[in-house]
């Protein structure tokens, strides 16, 4: 995160914005609807300029700019076509340690000027670091169409009724369950509708029912999060993953999942690496039901699907004989969304007409396959968690009858911008890990499907054929 994103109430603070042009105007604009007061220094004004002038909370200096300007103000614009002013402005600005936004250059300022979506007091920033202006008012402009007017009615209205919740729900979870039952229901759609006043009258109803129940009852979300790549979440985990007080995660999932989860909820590292546990599989089992009686909704947020290898049965299993609700949100399993990824289709017609996934290690760290089953021609065989196995999956997989010369891909970090394919044969397979140094997560693919690889590749590819990574 490049910057950090925050609201500064500028509402009757001095500020200083320097420059009278269009840009200037723009600036100063947006700082008067913040209820700043406003000191414009520039030789000369633009006509827009001049218009805003006029206003009461907005005073012009018409001469070019002076040190002492910066007496007393909370922040600063430098918005003139001068390169050295603007520079000089900065660095005073510094030295002051007064915040300061160089407009068209961000590298000398310390904040940036968002395009924002007004709801008041629904506000919605979109900033691309000043890397693309035009693209943070395209993003914006996506945003103006799903966000209706009336979320800034609405947010009036949950402010009007702060206190009286508050006295009526003195446990800060019981009110957060009062308020997303009522921002998603009735007195959300009647406001909507038109009728503020139906609204009030429902919401102060909802307050006085003493009948009505917020505690939660507890229960797991046990959620796939896919294989890395946060576009790939369906929108079902999505929502479970903002309405979760808890979160208990796997090592497999992505940075970027993560930062998809409610900001406020705990966060619970359950990582498990080859012969090192965070947790073992029966605290976590247990973890589980004592968060749920406690009343906790608790997501269980696992790499790829939790059925595939995930040990999700496990986990509802307890769940189940302990009487505690859950449900289950499947994900793209590693196998076919790092295949994809990698342009290796599992299944072909000319190639493979089954597919098989297999673990490369068993619960005691042996690994123990029915190797004649797998190795058969056209199938293709997904080996999950399988490099310490490397050498051992290629020996047997030719002992039982597959060529040597029977292609073989590693998709590592697959469907990421790390993803990384190293494409063998089951001969030069036993040699691999000492000329790369392979990372987990990565999945063994065998088959001849692998053969397509280099024709079907489209990840990290420009619209020319090219790479981009």
């Amino acid at each position: 995160m490049d910057y950090l994103p925050i609201f500064l109430k500028i509402e009757d603070r001095p500020c200083l914005v320097v420059g009278g042009g269009k840009v200037a105007a723009r600036k100063i604009a947006l700082l008067a609807r913040a209820g700043a007061h406003i000191t414009v220094v520039s030789s000369e004004l633009c006509s827009n300029v001049k218009t805003l002038v006029e206003q009461d909370n907005v005073t012009c200096v018409e001469r070019p700019f002076r040190e002492e300007d910066m007496d007393g103000v909370v922040l600063v614009i430098a918005a003139t076509d001068d390169e050295a002013v603007n520079r000089a402005v900065s660095e005073l600005a510094h030295q002051h340690r007064i915040p300061v936004n160089v407009v068209n250059a961000p590298d000398l300022g310390n904040f940036i000027m968002p395009s924002i979506v007004d709801r008041s007091p629904v506000q919605v920033a979109v900033s691309t670091g000043g890397a693309s202006p035009v693209l943070a008012r395209l993003l914006r402009a996506r945003l103006e169409s799903f966000i209706p007017a009336a979320y800034g009615r609405l947010a009036r209205l949950v402010d009007d009724y702060r206190n009286s919740v508050k006295q009526r729900f003195p446990e800060p979870g019981q009110r957060r369950y009062f308020w997303e039952n009522i921002l998603q229901g009735r007195v959300a759609e009647l406001l909507f509708a038109g009728h503020e006043g139906k609204a009030r009258a429902a919401l102060q109803e909802a307050i006085e029912d003493t009948d009505a129940h917020y505690d939660s009852p507890g229960e797991v979300y046990l959620v796939g999060a896919g294989p890395g790549d946060p576009d790939l979440i369906t929108f079902r985990a999505l929502r479970l993953m903002q309405q979760a007080d808890v979160v208990v995660y796997d090592r497999l999932v992505s940075e970027p999942v993560l930062d998809m989860v409610r900001r406020d909820a705990e966060m619970i590292y359950a990582g498990k690496a080859r012969d090192r546990h965070t947790l073992t599989q029966e605290s976590i089992n247990e973890l589980l039901v004592r968060l749920a009686k406690e009343g906790k909704r608790v997501l269980r947020l696992k790499g790829g699907d939790p059925f595939i290898f995930g040990r999700g049965g496990e986990e509802i299993e307890t769940l189940a004989e302990e009487g505690i609700p859950f449900q289950v949100v499947p994900g793209i399993t590693a196998a076919s969304g790092c295949a994809s990824y990698a342009g290796i289709p599992l299944t072909h017609r000319d190639y493979a007409q089954s597919c098989i996934f297999v673990t490369g290690h068993l619960k005691d760290g042996s690994i123990d396959l029915d190797w004649e089953s797998l190795a058969k021609p056209a199938q293709t065989i997904v080996f999950y968690m399988g490099l310490h196995s490397i050498p051992v999956i290629g020996r047997e997989l030719i002992a039982h009858g597959l060529p040597k010369e029977t292609p073989v891909a590693l998709v590592q970090k697959g469907t990421t911008r790390k993803q990384r394919i190293y494409i063998e044969t089951l001969e030069s397979l036993a040699d691999l890990a000492e000329r790369e140094q392979l990372q987990p997560p990565t999945i063994i693919i065998v088959g001849e499907v692998v053969s397509l690889q280099d024709k079907l590749s489209w990840f990290g590819m420009n619209s020319s054929g090219q790479r981009t990574d």
